[in-house]
């Protein structure tokens, strides 16, 4: 653990106990709905918690409870029922065998365990379409699940659907068939390096696998009958918009990225700024326990900087007015350098968990990268802006907050002015 976290501990515990997750996500709950929580659970789970150090069992409590719901359903041959249940727990299991940061711990690995038997259940229930892939990667291992569409199918668009660094494959399950094999597309929610199953079995992360291991998962994709290796695009939130950046930029096989919440400005935001829990978390998934080694060989080296220059395909970037981990103008001289087709979406209030627009949010990645992965976005020069208002209205032109006046902050004008 870092020395802050160590110092500040009592401090999140405070917050949980009175303001529960939404003292530190705000309004979270909407984008974890999305990721196949329903709020009822969630409200179960936090009614449990009055420290962080209780979150493991919260999770756990409650992810046996559904889980154990979707069994009685499944024995009485209600099988859609259970299947929406077993998706829930889990989820939850996955909350509480990620609340344990220790990969070594037989707690962590006996929940990871009741994920995996949910998820199985999942696939028998849904008939095969939904599928856990294991492939090999630079000496380990590399886990995810493949999401198909109804019928026969061949030679469909697919999407990567690329999780944040505190989120796992299973947290996709829900979108997968909400917004993309409902649509006829193949989804592949997946763990990159540090992230899940691929972070137990000893594969950190480190300054350029994570686009490397995206190359690995379409080279995946591009061997399956299924999908059109010329139509792969990625969705992603949080830390996948930055490594979904990374991968665009170096891989050429990515035809699409759509991304929310991406974390594209300077580190020491996310590490040093912003609660303490998000340096830990990035400290295990690397395999840190060095806190002066990790801030010298890591963060001061992430920064995207130039390297978005070499994005080609169309991109769509969208993140809240107040993103605890990406200044807005951080983010914004950062989409002044893509020369790609580039679309850019500002919305007004919002923080990092962009939860009071998650339903749009996650409805709008998938369409956009369906019309993407179709053809559309792709004109030399594209380069759409809009404000989106608290209020329903949108302001067409420009991403930039009503409330700057017209006033343009020195370093978005500075990589403008670069970029010209």
């Amino acid at each position: 653990m870092t020395l802050r976290s160590t110092g500040q501990s009592w401090a999140l515990d405070i917050a949980l106990a009175q303001g529960g997750f939404d003292a530190l996500h705000p309004e979270a709950k909407g984008t974890l709905e999305q990721l196949g929580h329903d709020h009822t659970d969630f409200d179960k789970v936090f009614a449990l918690v009055k420290s962080g150090a209780m979150l493991p069992k919260a999770w756990a409590t409650v992810a046996g409870q559904a889980e154990e719901r979707a069994a009685h359903h499944e024995a009485n041959g209600f099988a859609r029922t259970a299947a929406d249940l077993y998706v829930r727990a889990a989820v939850m299991w996955g909350r509480a065998q990620y609340s344990v940061f220790d990969t070594t711990d037989p707690r962590k690995a006996a929940m990871r365990e009741r994920a995996n038997h949910c998820v199985e259940r999942i696939g028998a229930l849904r008939e095969g379409r939904v599928r856990r892939v294991v492939l090999d990667f630079e000496g380990k291992h590399l886990y995810a699940l493949l999401h198909l569409p109804a019928g026969e199918v061949t030679g469909a668009p697919a999407v990567i659907l690329g999780p944040g660094m505190d989120m796992i494959k299973e947290d996709y399950i829900h979108a997968a068939e909400r917004y993309y094999t409902s649509r006829g597309m193949v989804a592949l929610s997946i763990e990159g390096p540090g992230q899940g199953e691929s972070r137990a079995g000893g594969l950190t992360v480190d300054l350029t696998n994570y686009e490397r291991a995206i190359g690995r998962y379409i080279d995946h994709l591009a061997t399956l009958p299924e999908v059109d290796p010329d139509r792969i695009g990625m969705f992603g939130i949080s830390m996948s918009g930055y490594w979904g950046s990374r991968a665009a930029a170096t891989d050429g096989r990515l035809a699409a990225l759509a991304a929310f919440e991406a974390v594209t400005g300077d580190f020491r935001t996310i590490f040093e700024r912003a609660q303490p829990t998000f340096k830990n978390n990035y400290m295990f998934m690397a395999g840190y326990t060095d806190e002066d080694a990790f801030d010298r060989e890591l963060v001061a080296r992430m920064p995207l900087g130039d390297l978005v220059e070499q994005i080609t395909c169309p991109v769509l970037y969208g993140i809240g007015e107040f993103d605890e981990l990406t200044q807005l103008e951080q983010a914004l001289a950062g989409f002044e350098r893509i020369r790609a087709p580039k679309e850019m979406r500002v919305y007004e209030n919002e923080f990092h968990p962009l939860g009071g627009v998650a339903a749009e949010v996650f409805r709008l990645g998938a369409e956009w990268v369906e019309r993407a992965l179709a053809g559309e976005f792709a004109e030399p020069g594209r380069d759409v802006r809009y404000y989106v208002h608290r209020d329903g209205r949108t302001t067409d032109g420009t991403a930039n907050p009503t409330w700057w006046l017209g006033a343009v902050p020195a370093q978005i004008a500075e990589a403008r002015a670069a970029g010209a």
